[in-house]
């Protein structure tokens, strides 16, 4: 059981603020699975604009946070780190559901399991939790690419 905190996740991502949203890992198995944690605050750029009036994480950004969490799991799979000279990109989102609103306070629970891995495309099953409500789940499809 890997934790880590952010100045460890940080040497895996190559996200940084605003976009970063991964906080801290719980739990990491590689090659296996990984747990993650993003504490959702009043302060995080979007909420300016997703709704003032209602605050709500964006779906989007939700999913992202999944796959920042697939990408430290291939990192520590691969035993390697992020740097300038990869990109990790999406290849495909399927069956993306959003079961429940995440808004400011919350503590986003970031279950990610590797289904396989082949021909570069890692595969991924993931959850984003809040307490024990299901909040987002989906299979994600990621790849890395050298860009030199």
């Amino acid at each position: 059981m890997n934790q880590m905190e952010i100045t460890e996740v940080l040497r895996y991502l190559p996200h940084r603020y605003p976009f970063l949203l991964v906080d801290r890992v719980l739990s990491l198995e590689p090659g296996k699975n990984i747990v993650g944690l993003k504490n959702v605050t009043i302060n995080e750029p979007f909420f300016q604009g997703h709704f003032p009036h209602h605050p709500v994480m964006p779906g989007v950004l939700i999913i992202e946070s999944l796959a920042q969490a697939g990408a430290i799991l291939q990192f520590k799979s691969r035993d390697t780190l992020a740097d300038d000279s990869y990109a990790y990109y999406f290849v495909g989102i399927d069956n993306a559901r959003f079961r429940a609103p995440v808004m400011p306070g919350d503590q986003l629970m970031l279950n990610v399991r590797l289904l396989r891995f082949m021909r570069g495309i890692w595969k991924f099953a993931a959850e984003a939790r809040v307490g024990d409500t299901l909040v987002a789940e989906a299979e994600l499809m990621c790849t890395v690419r050298s860009l030199k």
